[in-house]
């Protein structure tokens, strides 16, 4: 079985190097040789330019085809592992097109496994073991009000003045800037239209509590079903959003403004030009720290009083291992690959796994990643 990792961006490496110290049989695909050399030429020789039929050309039954590419790749990827009874691993959010070849994977007897990155990825393991935990506990009660939070951040480990820092084009980040999100609050449904219009303040409960501001992003309503709740639970607040430094909200208030008056091929272009800006006065500098943190809490009330309440909170940074953000996403992107090769995950489209013994032994290996990892009992 060969494993076909595609791209070696800057999220991608340590979890590539996993795989090739670990002994897997890996072809390593890239648009461009050097920049593959650059990161894992002292390790392997097998690597080649990314070509999509190239590789349908290699490719055999049971191989494992990885996407670390632009998300437009990973249909036609998944596509092409399906027609060769080979399987699929990418860290992106599962598309409506990934979701469509549900019932071809499974008549393929193939594994098309998404969201296991980082956020989403590491966030859907803490909020399986969380409901777990939660079920098996004597306080459960299908009556219980259900308040659920999971808020991810990429910040600076050292903070400056725009409250943020970049470790890759900044487009993407404005462009998510102009997505709506909906989410529960007060047992109804909340709809933003702009992340700002939704900032809140979050205390996470870090060895020292630290207060940041977040909003809610994307759509968070599905991820209740894939997390497990039941239809009759009264449902208070849930809720999957981004973290940022607190100051974070006033730094970029400018950003906002202008954002909301762009449109056309005349606001994209706008768009790209604060990229630029933003990418040359706010990117990391060589060996500068980043930061995660990851909280993911679940909290239920009987009668308006708390009955078990958790969080699970992550806390990593940059390090001589390199960037906290390329080992939280790449990492766990090694760990399904090794699942789908032992069979551990079966065929069909999937998010990050939540069967017990794979949440237990991925949280063990990410525990070695993260400076701090913890779940905290609020009742206590």
């Amino acid at each position: 079985m060969t494993i076909h990792w595609c791209g070696t961006g800057l999220s991608a490496i340590p979890g590539l190097r996993r795989l090739i110290e670990g002994g897997h049989k890996v072809t390593v695909w890239n648009r461009t040789i050097e920049k593959a050399k650059a990161e894992v030429g002292d390790l392997t020789s097998d690597i080649r330019v990314f070509d999509i039929d190239a590789l349908a050309a290699v490719l055999e039954q049971g191989d494992v085809i990885v996407s670390m590419l632009p998300g437009d790749w990973h249909v036609p990827l998944a596509e092409l592992a399906i027609a060769k009874q080979a399987n699929f691993v990418s860290s992106s959010y599962i598309a409506p097109e990934m979701r469509a070849l549900d019932e071809a994977a499974r008549e393929a007897g193939v594994a098309l496994v998404n969201e296991v990155g980082l956020d989403p990825g590491i966030d859907h393991l803490m909020a399986h073991a969380l409901i777990d935990d939660y079920r098996a506990s004597d306080a459960f009660d299908p009556q219980n009000h259900l308040s659920f939070i999971s808020y991810c951040g990429g910040i600076p480990k050292h903070p400056n003045p725009f409250r943020y820092k970049f470790s890759w084009s900044p487009l993407g980040v404005l462009k998510a800037l102009r997505s709506p999100s909906k989410s529960i609050r007060n047992y109804a449904p909340l709809d933003v239209a702009r992340p700002w219009d939704a900032i809140t303040s979050y205390i996470a409960p870090l060895p020292t509590p630290e207060s940041f501001e977040v909003y809610p992003n994307r759509d968070s309503i599905p991820f209740m079903a894939q997390y497990h709740f039941e239809d009759h639970w009264p449902v208070k607040e849930f809720v999957r959003g981004t973290l940022r430094l607190n100051g974070w909200a006033d730094a970029w208030s400018g950003v906002f403004a202008e954002i909301e008056t762009l449109s056309g091929p005349e606001g994209d272009a706008r768009l790209k030009e604060m990229s630029d800006q933003f990418w040359a006065d706010n990117a990391y500098d060589e060996g500068e720290p980043d930061r995660v943190v990851l909280c993911v809490g679940l909290k239920a009330e009987k009668d308006g009083v708390p009955v078990w309440h958790k969080t699970y909170v992550m806390d990593a940074w940059g390090d001589d291992r390199g960037t906290a953000m390329a080992r939280l996403v790449s990492v766990p992107v090694s760990l399904a690959v090794e699942a789908v090769l032992n069979r551990a995950i079966p065929a069909g489209v999937h998010a990050a796994p939540n069967d017990p013994k794979l949440v237990q032994g991925w949280m063990a290996e990410i525990d070695r990643l993260a400076q701090h990892l913890a779940i905290i009992d609020h009742s206590n």
